[in-house]
Order: C-alpha cells, then structure tokens, then sequence
C-alpha cells in the first residue's frame, strides 16, 4: 500500500519532542529552522517540556508566538507560577500552569489543534506511556510536565500521572503510531553529562550528573528508531532550571544552531526516503 503525502509531496513527517526541563525551549529553535527551510510538520508527540513546547505550537502553528510566550515571562510571572504549594504528593500543586496554559490557547481540545499532538505521561501504578491525545490540551501538557516530588501527580480516571520524560524521553514510538513516516527526534539530553571540568566534584556535583549520564543513556535510546536525531549541544545538568525559563534565549538558538548544522543531512534523508519509496 502506497504511503499518503502531504502537499508538498513530502512523506508524512513527525516531530518527537523529548524531555529535558528548562533545557527543552532548545525545541523552539528547531522548530523555528524547519519552518524557515519549509519542512512540513504533520504530527508532533512531546514529554515533558517537549509536550509544552509542541502542545503549544500545535495549537497555535506560530512558533513566534510560541517563543514570544516564554521569552516575555519575566521572573516575577514565572516564579508566581511556580509558587502553588500542594499539601502533599509535590511542592507544586499545578493548578496555576495548567490554567495559564489554558488561557493562551484558549481551552482548546485535541481535536482542534491545527497539527495532530499526542502528550506523553507516565502512569505511576505501573510506570507505562500514556499516550494522551483527546480531551482538554492544556491538561495533557500538565500531566506530562509533572516531574516526580515537584509536581503533584494529574488523575486521569484511576490513573496517576507524572512526567512523560519517564516512560518515553524523546517520544519516537508514539508519534510513529500517529502515523508518521518520517521520523525528526530531538533529544536535548544528549550531552548532559559530566563536563564542567571540576577535578573535585562535590556531593551534589555527583548527584546531578549522576542523572545526567542516566538521561542521556536513555534518551539515545528512545531515540534509535527515528530517521534523524537532533542533538542541542547543551551542557547544563539542571532539569529544573527555573532561571533559564526566564532567560531562554541561549537555549532557543542552541536548538537553532543544532537544527541548522543538520539541515542538510534532514534534505538529503527524505529525498533518499522519497526516491526509495517512489514518491
């Protein structure tokens, strides 16, 4: 059976988003090369801060905007949503986000959205993907932001939901199942691991690239089965990185710069995919 196209003749392309905290606004600079170059986007599938970035996008197709939205938050604005304190199960309750992401997309639903998006949580009781793709947007994209002991977890019916980073960092196999041919991941995890150059790596120092080295393990491999992988070439190890929010400029053109770097071999891949399979 012959693969559809979209209009420009192009094999259905996915974008998989992957998690990585305040180092994810990295995405809106990919996003923004791609569509300076004309790639067409027909499915976006995001955990975490990917899930922000392409929720965001997918309902608006204005990734100026969508960089608009965090580079305009100043401290004070993003500490205040921050500061929800929950009474137990996280420091935050989530309320708060969940309602300002709700406002800048007007509530929109799943099956208003301009580019088909899946969020991607993790179900606490079993540790499996949830794939999330009806319903409020703005909830799905809490749920999949929720990190673990920060976030309190989102129910969705008897499910507990927590950060989609846990069960697919960089979500190549949802948005597979959406129906993409092509696969585009960017996985912003890639070089967080032990770098900064201290020969005495304090108890905390240990502890944060610690994790960063089990992030970048597994995020390469969620992203094996992509057609190309994007790797932002970011160093910092803190996930949370509520200042970096604020300031997102250098995390936006390193995604910018990474996109860029491998334009070239994303051309060349989906015309080598177009020829093999006669498009």
């Amino acid at each position: 059976m012959a693969i559809k196209t979209n209009k420009n003749n192009y094999p259905k392309i996915g974008l998989a988003l992957g998690s990585g905290g305040s180092r994810g606004l990295a995405h809106i600079g990919v996003i923004k090369i791609l569509e300076e170059n004309n790639i067409p986007i027909d499915f976006i599938a995001g955990s975490s801060i990917g899930a922000l970035v392409g929720g965001l996008y997918a309902a608006t197709k204005d990734i100026k905007k969508v960089e608009e939205i965090f580079l305009l938050s100043n401290k004070q604005q993003i500490l205040k949503l921050f500061f929800d304190p929950s009474i137990g199960g996280g420091f935050i309750n989530g309320d708060k986000i969940e309602n300002f992401i709700s406002e800048i997309i007007d509530a929109i639903k799943f099956k208003s959205l301009k580019i088909p998006f899946t969020a991607i949580a993790t179900d606490l009781k079993n540790g499996k993907a949830v794939l999330i793709n009806k319903g409020s947007v703005s909830k799905a994209i809490r749920s999949s932001i929720s990190v673990p002991m920060i976030f309190m977890p989102s129910k969705n019916g008897t499910k507990l939901l927590v950060d989609g980073g846990l069960s697919q960092s960089v979500p190549v196999e949802a948005v597979k199942v959406m129906g993409a041919d092509f696969i585009i991941a960017v996985n912003v995890d890639a070089h967080c691991v032990y770098q900064n150059g201290k020969k005495n790596p304090g108890f905390s120092d240990i502890g944060m690239y610690t994790i960063g080295i089990l992030r970048a393990r597994i995020s390469e491999l969620s992203s094996e089965k992509a057609d190309i992988v994007i790797n932002p070439n970011i160093h910092d190890s803190n996930i949370i990185g509520v200042m970096n929010f604020i300031d997102g400029k250098k995390m936006i053109k390193k995604g910018e710069s990474a996109m860029g770097l491998s334009m070239s071999e994303l051309k060349s891949k989906i015309s080598n995919y177009k020829i093999q399979n006669k498009y």
